[in-house]
């Protein structure tokens, strides 16, 4: 019996999920990711992971045979060389000062997605002017440093993380495990990484494998404290938003996936590579194709901020999804925004907000699906294939009002995608070892 195990460290909580070798179901563990501080954020994150871990039924812990882990995209940590993190990780939704982005746009180049405030580079380019980097040995993403408390080594990514830190997948190298070493990272960034100062920041940036490669075996103290089988791998990982996608099973250009969990994230597969960092616009390598897409700010925590999980259940069925609602909001929890519109500095639009709260909860939802097909539109006009079909993954995908609100501004069909959950999608890129 040969199980693999996925692991989805998204934005508000934590699941495992185990398949075996025909893609079915057979353990699911989860974990919330509660409120913490950012110097707790990483003990946090450890102990979430041998909780999930030893969750699962010792009998299916014996038979795991691959790993895979996915992390929220632009979440890093700056580390030892032992790969003790030196600082509170920088998380995916925190920006760069304006003069560090200022610096970087002089140095990547037109619309490529390192320029951006909320970027792993202009995340990396702005604390190297803020902190001590002397005993800085590792940049590492959320995804790459789980993984390596699993297999014991560290400064290795995979290219779906490492693309909004500069990594080009046009670039890549093939890699086999006996080829993991530090001498090859430089190859897999971009010339103009020898300009000041990114040229000493360069020795830091990880070296970049393929999402699902083979990096080592699970380290020798976590056999003895699970009961893993000492052969069992331990994969370079994903985002959380490609894992939902590799979940859905969507394998056609013009297919595209809606992860609708505390952020709002768009995929859509495509012939074409598009990069359009003044939009918010960036393209990963799956398979023989592109994702093409964009995270925004607003999404399913916004909600909520100002409802119970009872609350939505109950307030949807008061809507009546064929009417649309008069109210024009742009939901975000704090000031910025990524995609579709790339601003740093936009305001939160929440008014005006009726006494009716079916009917303020109908204005978010029409709002946040208006933003979806906005996001759509934008892809689609840069080169994207024609929308044929959405699928829904997140916490959102339960909501049958909303999918029938999203269906009538996307002009397309939209189904709840048969496999929802992004640890789901890790699963299946440590049994296969690469997407599509």
């Amino acid at each position: 019996m040969n199980y693999s195990l996925g692991i989805d460290f998204g934005t508000s909580g934590a699941r495992a999920i185990v398949i075996d070798q025909h893609d079915s179901v057979l353990a699911e563990e989860s974990c919330a990711l509660s409120e913490m501080s950012p110097a707790e954020r990483t003990g946090h994150w450890q102990n979430t992971l041998w909780e999930l871990i030893g969750g699962i039924s010792a009998d299916v812990r014996s038979h795991l045979k691959a790993i895979a882990i996915n992390g929220t995209s632009s979440t890093i940590l700056l580390c030892s060389a032992d790969g003790t993190p030196l600082y509170p990780p920088q998380m995916y939704n925190d920006t760069c000062d304006p003069a560090s982005l200022e610096l970087l746009a002089t140095l990547a180049p037109a619309g490529h997605p390192v320029l951006s405030a909320s970027s792993s580079l202009a995340k990396l380019l702005g604390m190297s002017r803020s902190v001590d980097m002397a005993p800085v040995r590792y940049l590492m993403h959320q995804a790459d440093w789980l993984a390596g408390l699993l297999h014991g080594r560290w400064g290795l990514s995979d290219e779906h993380n490492s693309l909004k830190l500069g990594y080009d997948p046009a670039m890549t190298v093939a890699c086999c495990p006996k080829d993991i070493g530090r001498s090859s990272s430089i190859a897999a960034y971009p010339d103009w990484f020898q300009q000041p100062p990114l040229n000493q920041l360069l020795p830091l940036l990880p070296q970049v494998l393929k999402p699902g490669s083979r990096i080592a075996t699970i380290q020798a103290h976590l056999v003895d404290r699970f009961g893993i089988p000492s052969e069992c791998q331990i994969c370079a990982g994903t985002t959380d938003s490609i894992a939902a996608f590799i979940a859905s099973g969507a394998d056609q250009p013009g297919m595209a996936v809606t992860s609708l969990g505390s952020t709002l994230v768009l995929k859509l597969l495509s012939p074409t590579r598009i990069d359009q960092a003044d939009y918010g616009i960036y393209s990963h390598r799956f398979g023989n194709y592109w994702l093409v897409g964009g995270a925004s700010n607003t999404g399913g925590a916004v909600l909520q901020s100002f409802f119970s999980t009872a609350e939505l259940v109950e307030l949807s069925q008061q809507i009546d999804p064929s009417q649309p609602s008069p109210l024009n909001y742009y939901p975000l929890l704090k000031p910025g925004e990524r995609f579709p519109l790339n601003d740093p500095h936009m305001q939160p639009r929440l008014t005006p907000r009726p006494e009716d709260p079916a009917e303020f909860l109908q204005g978010l939802l029409e709002s946040l699906a208006r933003i979806e097909a906005q996001g759509y539109h934008l892809l689609q006009a840069h080169g994207a294939p024609s929308l044929q079909t959405v699928y829904t993954a997140g916490g959102g995908a339960q909501n049958s009002v909303w999918q029938t609100i999203r269906q009538r501004h996307l002009q397309v069909p939209v189904y709840a995608a048969q496999h929802q959950q992004a640890a789901y999608g890790s699963a299946r890129l440590a049994a296969q070892g690469s997407p599509l």
